[in-house]
């Protein structure tokens, strides 16, 4: 099981399936569901909150909210 916590700068992932009742309702409404692509962008000095994009949705979470998000590395095909 990967989360968006484990993403690297950069580095992007497909959101998998969740039940509803994980996330807060703003981070669903930014975005946050199943089938989205998830990149991140900059981690907080401490590493707390990392700063995320979200389909275009730039947003801010703590990372014990970010281990609750499952996703899928997306391969970066241009380097093939």
């Amino acid at each position: 099981m990967i989360t968006v916590a484990e993403l690297e700068y950069g580095q992007k992932g497909i959101i998998k399936e969740f039940s509803v009742d994980i996330l807060p309702i703003k981070l669903l409404e930014l975005g946050c569901l199943p089938g989205n692509t998830v990149e991140l962008v900059q981690v907080a000095p401490l590493n707390d909150p990392i700063y995320i994009n979200v389909n275009g949705s730039h947003i801010a979470i703590r990372k014990s909210l970010a281990r609750l998000i499952e996703i899928t590395i997306q391969e970066d095909l241009t380097t093939l």
